[in-house]
């Protein structure tokens, strides 16, 4: 499933083809995605670009009469394709662009969305977010005051979006090794000391899954490949029995919120 970075790096790759472009047509392929895509999606035919902003993993194409709200869900892709490429299995939506290009979302699984919002109008799935984790709004005092007096495991919690948005299973695990946190503590139990040593560990793993990602933007307009999610090497996740980079104690895998998690059991406590 594309997780925070994966959509940042989405953002920063489609963001020079559509900003100030004039979008011709909005074909609509599949509209049974996870929410049946809306009429008024077409409402924005005619109108530039004026932005591509990502709130959590949701990218918002800025028009002047509003947003088209896009996720990805968890197998959609993004591409920047000419207009006249072949149409493949799975190729949902096409958002043509007076340049020739059309930015393509292809979803395979269709657990992704394409929405209309307004201009003026509130959206239920972007009201109730937390702070977005690369910004100041989201710290240590924050995340230690929301934690107080709960029993849920700390990796739970901080991949709950109402207190950080974006923290996905990969990143919360790669966060809580490098903070040296067990994911199964109870988050109201580790202190603010630790949570200091999170908030930053949690900043550090996402900026450089971005930066990872940098290098493959080009593949955002390549017609015949997937966009550049990156590969990049991850320290517990996905590596059950293999030894900890750290202290070569082999890495534990348990199940918490039914999510795969994995840790050092030396390393974390």
């Amino acid at each position: 499933m594309p997780e925070l970075p994966e959509v940042e790096v989405s953002r920063r790759g489609i963001e020079p083809w559509l900003v100030e472009h004039q979008i011709k047509q909005i074909i609509v392929r599949q509209p049974k995605l996870r929410w049946p895509v809306p009429e008024q999606l077409q409402n924005a035919v005619g109108q530039t670009v004026r932005s591509v902003k990502r709130r959590a993993k949701y990218l918002l194409i800025g028009v002047d009469s509003g947003t088209i709200i896009m996720h990805l869900g968890m197998s959609g892709k993004l591409r920047v394709v000419d207009a006249t490429t072949a149409v493949v299995k799975h190729d949902h939506i096409d958002i043509v662009l007076d340049s020739g290009k059309c930015l393509r979302l292809n979803d395979a699984r269709r657990f992704g969305a394409c929405l209309w919002l307004a201009k003026g109008d509130s959206s239920t799935l972007l009201g109730n977010l937390g702070p977005e984790p690369l910004t100041d709004d989201f710290d240590d005092l924050r995340l230690y005051t929301r934690s107080r007096g709960r029993t849920q495991a700390v990796k739970t919690f901080i991949m709950d979006n109402s207190n950080v948005v974006g923290v996905g299973n990969i990143y919360a695990n790669e966060a809580l090794f490098m903070a040296g946190i067990d994911p199964r503590r109870a988050a109201g139990k580790v202190s603010q000391k630790r949570y200091v040593l999170l908030t930053q560990a949690i900043k550090t793993v996402l900026v450089k899954a971005i930066e990872q990602g940098g290098t493959t933007l080009k593949d955002f307009t390549q017609s015949d490949g997937n966009p550049g999610y990156f590969k990049q090497h991850l320290c517990v996740y996905g590596r059950n029995n293999a030894p900890c980079d750290v202290c070569t104690t082999p890495i534990k895998s348990v199940v918490i919120g039914q999510r795969n998690t994995f840790y050092c059991p030396t390393c974390q406590r």
